[in-house]
């Protein structure tokens, strides 16, 4: 039976069957879902931060470090088990956690209640992306990756613009109809993610129907199936929850059980010296001491300490795999080439979810807090502006979510379908369009967040979206393409690291903390995330002469490291 069912699998040198493509959509239906549930809160910060009385280094801990850190360390178990189980029900599983979770937001009263379900989103949200990449890339021949993975991707930019659209009208619609809160007392804030939270458990269940290809079958590496599928995801479970990790360091001996203390404390000293040189407001506020009480309280979880135990975590992860699972760690951990195209492409993360996160409470707060004129109002943009009308939270959510889906949308496909293209001519045509998405966003940046005109800024929020957008389907394609395919749902996770720990983890709050320093200057916060650009450029560099060979030598490098049939190997 399962030579019969090989058989019917695209190969690399088949055309694509219609299946792949209709997965496809499922799939990226289901990415458009998780940024709406993720990005709506852009649009909800200034009225989340009236409510509940809070700065803006809160709001992007809230987006960034608390939904980023649990995000991050659970995907490590989670790609894990995407290599070893059933990817359709892993993403279903977790598409049910995070939509019920994103409801459970729109019921919070307070700042705890609130992160706490916002890391339940990020815990759900994890299954998404080791599953979806793995999927994709079992689906689609190597020619035709990076477009499949960009045009996944793009669900990133649909759902990012619809979470906007959806937001800005809900909380419009309903203060308007019912500005005491209606029967459950609820604001529109809360309604905004109860509803776009509730439509993820019917999505669930179509997610659950589709078909599972085989794994590696389409580049002739075919993987039997894990007889224990969740042995490793409970091991890497346990590897990366601090304090049981001193226990599976003390398994590898007392020299690792050393290290690992020692890392741990050092991890521990930095956060305490960033907590007392950086403050630790945000922390304060998540345990519910309050924003009245002041922003400089010492808190046992802040930014800083949680960031600090998220990289301990990755630290003792990275460690324990490179024990359990050499040949997968020598080509991720222990690959320069891997290193430097997910990290580069973690700067451009840095900036990317800095601008996305925080266009719309900056527009909100510098267009539509002007001093309107008495008598009607043109409804034209252009001349809002001019003539100082209010633009109303809807409109808002329109203009900018309405082109931040399409600049991120062509971006993305359009950089995938050219990732392609230059990679069938030069093994590193790929990092070219990463380089390229790190480069051509900053200037254009720039001068949206200090021009005074609305329309210039709708139109550079476009540009700035897509040629940020471009780089990564590239990105994802080449970290595939650097592993073999038993590795990939851990590939996945670790690329997603980068994004995460270091783009979605430090950039929203770097522009937060910042713009509090200012006094709610917005403009100086997201362009204090430029300064990211420089290290970019110097770790793109670097895989532009690395990734060629290593992605000639993959088998190689695997049989090396001690991989005994890259062909047909079981996930460890």
């Amino acid at each position: 039976m399962r030579e019969s069912v090989a058989a019917q699998e695209p190969t690399a040198e088949s055309s694509v069957p219609p299946y792949s493509w209709y997965a496809l959509s499922v799939l990226v239906l289901v990415y458009v879902l998780n940024f709406i549930d993720r990005q709506i809160l852009s649009i909800l910060a200034n009225d989340i931060k009236a409510d509940l009385g809070v700065d803006d280094g809160y709001l992007g801990f809230l987006y960034g470090t608390a939904f980023a850190i649990f995000y991050a360390l659970f995907g490590i178990p989670l790609g894990k088990l995407a290599d070893s189980w059933k990817r359709v029900r892993l993403m279903t599983l977790g598409l049910a956690l995070w939509s019920a979770m994103t409801a459970a937001s729109g019921f919070a009263r307070d700042a705890t209640t609130l992160t706490v379900a916002r890391i339940g989103v990020g815990v759900g949200e994890a299954t998404a992306s080791p599953s979806a990449y793995s999927l994709i890339s079992d689906w689609f021949p190597a020619r035709l990756r990076a477009t499949a993975l960009a045009i996944y991707s793009s669900g990133i930019y649909i759902g990012g613009g619809v979470s906007l659209l959806i937001g800005g009208a809900i909380v419009d619609q309903w203060n308007s109809a019912f500005p005491d809160g209606g029967a459950l007392g609820l604001a529109g804030w809360q309604v905004a993610f109860i509803a776009v939270g509730l439509p993820g458990l019917l999505l669930a269940v179509w997610v659950l129907t589709l078909k599972e290809p085989i794994r590696g079958a389409i580049d002739g590496l075919e993987a039997p199936e894990n007889p224990k599928p969740f042995q490793g995801f409970v091991t890497e479970l346990f590897t990366v929850i601090p304090g049981f990790t001193f226990f599976g360091a003390a398994q590898r001996g007392m020299a690792a059980l050393a290290v690992n203390i020692a890392v741990f404390f050092v991890a521990m000293i930095a956060a305490v010296g960033l907590t007392h040189v950086l403050g630790s407001g945000a922390g304060a506020i998540v345990l519910g001491v309050g924003a009245s009480l002041g922003a400089d309280l010492p808190a046992v979880t802040d930014q800083w300490l949680l960031l600090a135990l998220g990289y301990y975590a990755v630290f003792c992860w990275a460690s324990a795999l490179r024990v359990r699972d050499y040949p997968t760690f020598a080509l991720t951990w222990g690959s320069p080439a891997f290193l430097c195209t997910i990290l580069g492409y973690g700067t451009v993360a840095f900036m990317a979810y800095s601008a996305s996160y925080w266009g719309a409470p900056y527009a909100e707060r510098v267009f539509t807090l002007t001093i309107g004129v008495s008598g009607g109002c043109a409804r034209d943009p252009i001349d809002m502006m001019m003539i100082g009308c209010e633009l109303s939270k809807g409109e808002l959510g329109f203009w900018l979510g309405g082109g931040g889906a399409l600049g991120g949308f062509l971006g993305v496909i359009l950089g995938g379908r050219m990732a392609d293209y230059l990679f069938i001519r030069t093994s590193g045509g790929r990092i070219w369009v990463i380089l390229f998405g790190l480069v051509t966003p900053v200037p254009f940046a720039v001068v949206q967040y200090t021009t005074p005109s609305f329309a210039l800024f709708s139109i550079l929020n476009v540009v700035v979206g897509a040629l940020a957008a471009s780089a990564l389907g590239a990105a994802a394609a080449s970290s595939q393409a650097l592993v073999l395919p038993r590795m990939r749902g851990t590939a996945t996770a670790t690329f997603f690291l980068a994004t995460t720990l270091v783009g979605l983890a430090l950039g929203p709050y770097t522009a937060g903390y910042v713009s509090a320093l200012n006094k709610g200057d917005l403009s100086a916060g997201v362009l204090s995330t430029l300064w990211i650009t420089p290290l970019g450029l110097v770790l793109l560099i670097g895989a532009l002469r690395l990734v060629p060979a290593a992605n000639a030598s993959v088998i190689e490098r695997a049989r090396a490291a001690g991989e005994a049939d890259p062909a047909a190997t079981v996930g460890v």
